[in-house]
């Protein structure tokens, strides 16, 4: 599903984020990717999907080159994957509803197929009777919900996820993590990024660490 082929990323004002990554992801694998702060995790996880290019190596995301993309060729590849994340990214004048309905108003879907997803994706994390609601009139824990709802409404096969429990208590983090472990249970790829060893240790799935831009556990040569 993705394969990192020697990927670096240098930024002109801070440097190398990333440096010779090299790892695959099966299709319906669910892993975690943690590492201190700024060791490279949402620079990994951009790269992904192609909101950064890598500045040697490779991408491969279900076979595709993200390198070789072309500017309008990425909207297309992004309908592979869905996004989520720590700051939850809500629109807070539109409703739940709106909010979990704009990705599918993007991709032009009709009006009716729209109100059908957005209510089963709601349905799904448990949030079907609040579409009215703006944001913040929601709990942390909603949000983030709202979110999740959000980046699974048009049915992505991987779902890649940037601290998605970083601010909540440990009990609104068991409770979106097993939301993760549903999903990845009918197939969907998942990879979370997380700061939280203990809550990484809990759910006893594949790791991958970074070390200031190193991969450092859970590469290739460990999966040999």
């Amino acid at each position: 599903m993705i394969e990192f082929d020697n990927v670096s990323k240098r930024y002109s004002d801070s440097g190398e984020a990333l440096s010779e990554v090299n790892f695959s992801l099966q299709r319906g694998e669910l892993a975690f990717l943690t590492g201190h702060s700024g060791a490279g995790k949402t620079t990994l996880l951009r790269l992904i999907a192609a909101l950064e290019r890598p500045s040697r190596g490779d991408i491969l995301l279900d076979g595709i080159s993200i390198k070789g993309l072309r500017k309008r060729q990425i909207p297309f590849l992004r309908r592979k994957l869905g996004l989520i994340f720590q700051d939850y990214r809500l629109l807070n004048h539109l409703s739940v509803y709106d909010n979990v309905a704009l990705p599918l108003e993007i991709m032009g879907h009709h009006p009716h197929d729209i109100g059908r997803r957005v209510r089963a994706a709601l349905d799904k994390v448990g949030l079907l009777k609040k579409e009215k609601r703006l944001p913040l009139a929601l709990s942390g824990g909603e949000q983030q919900r709202v979110g999740i709802a959000r980046a699974i409404v048009h049915k992505p096969p991987l779902i890649l996820a940037d601290e998605p429990t970083g601010n909540l208590d440990p009990d609104l983090a068991e409770e979106i993590m097993r939301i993760f472990r549903d999903f990845n249970a009918v197939g969907v790829t998942l990879l979370i990024a997380s700061h939280d060893q203990q809550l990484v240790q809990r759910f006893s799935r594949r790791t991958l660490r970074l070390d200031h831009g190193k991969l450092t556990e859970g590469g290739l040569n460990d999966a040999e």
